[in-house]
């Protein structure tokens, strides 16, 4: 990439940063090109749509993800794990004005997968294991987890104490992934 194309990108990346954290995941993108001292045309050729900007601007917060969730996977308690994992995304997704939306979106960035798609195989890792363990119920899937996850998230999100919140609502719903005694 030329270098005044690199700054452009960069100044755009930096402006949808500021954008979303401001108005959350919905902030137009016409603003993002003006703060960032575009034409919408450069915007879109740097980002074919709103889902890939979103991608990047989440990219770091979907990398911290994946690297957590490949941590929680080679550890010592699998059930811990899937916990922990689970009240990460919350956390990122509650903290992150319209993380959890893109999160179930599924667009795909430059390399053609999607932050929606990594962190889904991160998670299937980490609750591939709580399964074999036998501390989860064989018919959950990672969808089911992180739309639940989502769901907390997207009526948190804009709360005062919305990180709290959700980690609260994920505190009662983890109970029902758990295997019931017989």
């Amino acid at each position: 990439m030329r270098a005044d194309a690199r700054r452009n990108r960069d100044r755009i990346l930096g402006a949808a940063v500021s954008a979303v954290a401001e108005q959350g995941a919905e902030a137009s993108l016409e603003e993002i090109a003006r703060r960032a001292g575009v034409g919408s045309a450069t915007l879109h050729r740097h980002f074919s749509s709103r889902q890939a900007l979103l991608d990047a601007v989440f990219q770091d917060t979907a990398e911290d993800l994946c690297t957590a969730a490949r941590d929680l996977a080679a550890g010592p308690e699998p059930a811990d794990a899937l916990d922990v994992w689970l009240r990460a995304v919350a956390r990122h997704a509650a903290s992150s004005r319209g993380l959890a939306a893109s999160l179930m979106s599924g667009g795909h960035d430059a390399c053609g997968a999607s932050v929606h798609d990594k962190i889904v195989r991160a998670g299937g890792q980490v609750l591939a294991r709580a399964r074999e363990a036998g501390v989860v119920r064989a018919d959950i899937v990672i969808m089911d987890l992180l739309m639940l996850v989502t769901g907390i998230c997207l009526i948190t999100e804009r709360r005062p104490d919305g990180a709290a919140e959700a980690d609260r609502l994920l505190d009662i719903a983890l109970g029902g992934i758990h295997p019931t005694a017989t």
